[in-house]
């Protein structure tokens, strides 16, 4: 099976050799540039193109046959892309400065060992820099504000705060830190929900969730609940293009859970997700903000997340002084 993706504004061609192993490369064929994800097919640990039948190795991108020529030239290859297929997933590494992948993601042992299992999984593009997303775990002052309406009243912002719904609340107690080394790529959001309904809390429904956040880009939410169960929520940032993302939202719960228990969770938190996501495609983002000392989270995630550029990281240049963009 090949699939075609794109990340950071490049094409690359996903697909599993006969030996069970995932590869990724670039999608176009360094011939003539037709797509091996389209029409390209897998023989033995190779990828072939569609239009003269190149065929590519996964492990390294070397092309090792052309039907047509005498000889595969040295120069006949296409990019490989550093990839690791773990917790269900298939990760790709992405360096600005083509420097090889420096920590790895680690293995939930439930999902490996088949304790939880694939309840669902929800997909969405927002129009935001891509700093505004997991920035979200360090703004506490936004639970209060933008999540304590219940999931009840939707996702618009113009009707969550409706009186017709506001006997039902959440309660949220939130705090992000940094892992210190060797772990210093790892931050953390210890969150502790509470849910009200007439102004009575529910304790069957409290519930306690860790936020790992490993990179820039991947978060565990892990659920740890004494009578819905446990599981966890992988949430998935991936930069299309510049000020678009694809944030993807995958669910792993206890088989000895009935299904539509993580249905369920997976359906609220995507509701409190959409929140945001109202408010990410309608903002700008903010070099330098307003900040007050209750906003202190902000500035040190974001000396946290500081680590995840260097000097060659591309930046997004406006003219003003034209109809240019």
């Amino acid at each position: 099976m090949v699939y075609d993706h794109a990340n950071k504004g490049e094409q690359v061609a996903v697909f599993r050799g006969l030996d069970g192993r995932a590869y990724v490369v670039d999608a176009y064929c360094p011939h003539l540039g037709a797509n091996l994800a389209v029409g390209g097919r897998v023989v033995g640990g190779c990828i072939e193109c569609p239009f003269h039948g190149w065929q590519f190795r996964g492990e390294d991108g070397r092309c090792v046959r052309i039907p047509y020529a005498e000889k595969v030239p040295e120069f006949a290859k296409v990019r490989c892309w550093p990839s690791f297929e773990i917790n269900g997933q298939i990760l790709v590494w992405f360096h600005c400065d083509g420097e090889a992948p420096s920590w790895k993601v680690p293995e939930q042992r439930e999902i490996t060992q088949g304790e939880w299992v694939y309840r669902g999984r929800t997909e969405h593009f927002i129009n935001a820099h891509i700093e505004e997303i997991p920035e979200n775990a360090a703004d506490i002052a936004h639970l209060a504000h933008l999540h304590t309406p219940g999931i009840v009243s939707g996702v618009d912002l113009r009707y969550t705060n409706s009186k017709t719904w506001e006997f039902v609340r959440h309660d949220w107690k939130v705090e992000w830190r940094p892992e210190p080394e060797p772990n210093k790529h790892c931050s953390q959001m210890l969150v502790k929900h509470a849910l009200t309904i007439f102004g009575r809390r529910w304790p069957l429904l409290d519930l306690d969730v860790v936020a790992r956040q490993v990179g820039p880009g991947i978060v565990f939410l892990l659920f740890d609940h004494s009578f819905l169960g446990h599981g966890v929520i992988m949430h998935c940032v991936t930069p299309v293009e510049p000020l678009l993302q694809c944030v993807s939202h995958t669910i792993f719960y206890q088989s000895s859970i009935p299904p539509l228990v993580p249905k369920f969770i997976l359906r609220a938190e995507c509701i409190q997700f959409e929140r945001d996501v109202m408010i990410w495609n309608n903002k700008k983002y903010i070099s330098k903000p307003m900040l007050v000392k209750e906003d202190s989270a902000i500035q040190k995630h974001r000396r946290w997340f500081s680590q995840f550029y260097s000097e060659n990281s591309p930046r997004l240049r406006y003219q003003h002084d034209t109809l240019d963009f």
